[in-house]
């Protein structure tokens, strides 16, 4: 039986590891908290006491952790995985990393004998729990057709970008876009609160108005009503994708990236406020500025 190794079970990473289970793999789990993993045990998934004991004779490890450090921590740190894996194997990073750690990466990994994939996602906890996540993949063609059949089963949508590092590339622009336009979002229910505006049709008009958008449809309903119940993004994570595409950004562009730039510090804000909590909260923050 094929066997992949899924590293990482927050919000998205658990849902993706049980599709691994419905598609009929030999899944071998690991996480820095094995409470996470109970009910995947309990349908047939392998705790794995460490990176590497679950990556051991696996045709494909595949992680979802939450930035550059946990990252290489998980692949290369002490009982990381890549000590274990076999040669030729997929080592596909789910996970959001900066551009310059997913290039690393790569050719860490390429000198052990293994074949590194970025593959970052969009989609919420119920996507990933479903299989249709869009999969934004940086890899060599034949690397990716080799991928297939393990990537089939988290997603509905390939996107191929090009080579290693330009799925992450779009990730960041696509999370900085999401950041600019949470923020913005926030400022403009503020301005309309404080106006004295119908706030249910404040709330319809942007949902459906010019300036509708994915997040804006998602939250603005949510920002007016102060409901923040399942959240699927944090304001820490948040942050942390904005500050890897303004660096990226600052690499490529002639300019300085004013808005994302001020994203950033819009979201250094929240996390120190608010770290664990659903990125929404951000009209808390603006509105109790003066």
């Amino acid at each position: 039986m094929t066997k992949v190794a899924f590293i990482g079970l927050g919000r998205m990473g658990h849902g993706m590891a049980g599709r691994y289970l419905d598609a009929g793999f030999s899944v071998a789990v690991w996480n820095r908290s094995k409470a996470k993993a109970e009910d995947l045990i309990a349908r047939g998934a392998n705790w794995a006491s460490s990176p590497a004991e679950a990556a051991d004779g696996a045709d494909a490890v595949v992680t979802m952790v939450a930035d550059d450090g946990a990252s290489r921590a998980v692949w290369l740190g002490e009982n990381g995985a890549a000590a274990t894996m076999k040669a030729g194997s997929l080592a596909i990073e789910c996970s959001t990393v900066s551009h310059q750690h997913a290039l690393d990466m790569a050719r860490e990994l390429r000198g052990r004998g293994l074949t590194y994939i970025d593959c970052p996602v969009t989609g919420l906890p119920q996507a990933a729990a479903s299989g249709k996540l869009t999969l934004l993949v940086g890899a060599d063609a034949a690397d990716l057709d080799r991928a297939r059949p393990y990537l089939a089963p988290i997603g509905d949508v390939v996107r191929h970008f090009g080579a290693v590092g330009t799925g992450t590339v779009f990730k960041l622009i696509n999370n900085l876009m999401g950041a600019v336009q949470i923020a913005s979002l926030a400022e403009g229910v503020a301005m309309a609160e404080q106006a004295g505006l119908d706030m249910n049709l404040v709330a319809d008009a942007l949902a459906t108005g010019a300036v509708a958008s994915p997040q804006v449809i998602r939250h603005s309903k949510r920002m007016v009503a102060r409901d923040f119940s399942g959240a699927s993004f944090t304001a820490a994570l948040r942050h942390k994708d904005a500050a890897y595409a303004v660096a990226l950004a600052e690499s490529l562009l002639a300019g300085p990236p004013l808005l994302g730039r001020a994203a950033v510090e819009a979201y250094a804000r929240a996390k120190t406020e608010m770290p664990d909590d659903d990125e929404g909260r951000m009209i808390e923050i603006v509105s109790r500025r003066k």
